[in-house]
């Protein structure tokens, strides 16, 4: 029995070192390192609406004012540039569904322009901190939500110490029970470059912060509460919302906006409230 024990472990040892040596290769399928001249429409959609979800206080519109492409001093950090989803002051809004808001922002999606299934998707990311303020990197499918399945590879509602990760489902979704906070090592913040990515496979979600991983949840896991929705065509989104009920849900502000705090508004008024993506990679195993 000790000597089986042995072999199994100095087999292990191997294989390990067998697998250093020779990692898996991998397919770049999508990649984006933002550094044109501005963004890059074959790629993105802008989305425009004004009837959101969550009980959010942005509007999105399709402005330069709100997304746009930056180098040099303002892209510090990035490699090359950096796109900015900026949060803006503009009371007063109204949307063509004549809903009225006091905040407008940005988000964007890949959807019919690039739809993956399983992989390992990325995104290096830094964004200002503030109660309310809930930028987010996620997937999602064509159909029905939640039946559609939902990726939450990074969020965060303005508690600068962690970011979280979740899924959403059939049986399974608004508060989630598969969901994760991520805290960062001390001395480190969601203010700062960071790699946020999820290996994704038939079996199973890895969630990583800084290639560490941070939460696993596997396709059992998930089937405790309902049907596994992640065997489908998933499309990318980067967006910037402004309270709603996730963040309300932790910091349980009502005022001056639901979700969103005094501290954070006055970010926003003084142009300091924006999300810096400097690149989004997908990759997939070779067979």
């Amino acid at each position: 029995m000790k000597f089986y024990t042995f072999l199994m472990i100095a087999s292990f040892g191997v294989a390990t070192a067998s697998a250093q040596i020779h990692p898996a290769k991998t397919d770049t399928i999508f990649f984006e390192d933002f550094n044109g001249k501005s963004l890059d429409r074959s790629k993105w959609n802008v989305e425009v609406t004004g009837n959101t979800v969550n009980n959010e206080q942005q509007a999105y519109v399709d402005s330069i004012s709100t997304l746009y492409l930056a180098h040099n001093k303002e892209a510090a950090g990035a490699k090359k540039g950096a796109l900015v989803i900026k949060a803006v002051y503009h009371p007063g809004y109204s949307s063509k569904e004549q809903r009225h808001y006091d905040f407008l922002s940005g988000r964007i999606n890949t959807r019919s322009k690039f739809e993956f299934t399983y992989g390992t998707a990325s995104a290096r990311m830094k964004m200002a901190a503030g109660a309310g303020a809930w930028p987010a990197f996620w997937a999602l499918s064509e159909g029905k939500w939640p039946d559609c399945g939902e990726i939450d590879i990074m969020e965060t509602v303005g508690d600068s110490s962690w970011v979280s990760h979740a899924l959403h489902g059939p049986g399974y979704f608004g508060n989630t029970p598969l969901a994760y906070r991520a805290f960062f090592p001390k001395g480190t913040d969601v203010t700062q470059w960071h790699i946020y990515s999820v290996d994704w496979s038939a079996n199973a979600l890895v969630f990583k912060v800084d290639d560490k991983i941070t939460y696993t949840v596997t396709r059992e896991m998930v089937e405790k509460y309902g049907k596994w929705a992640f065997d489908n065509p998933k499309f990318i989104i980067l967006n910037f919302a402004l309270g709603g009920g996730y963040p309300n849900g932790v910091n349980k502000l009502k005022e001056p906006y639901f979700g969103l705090s005094q501290t954070s508004v006055d970010r926003i008024k003084a142009g300091q409230a924006k999300v810096f993506v400097d690149w989004v990679l997908v990759t997939q195993s070779k067979p």
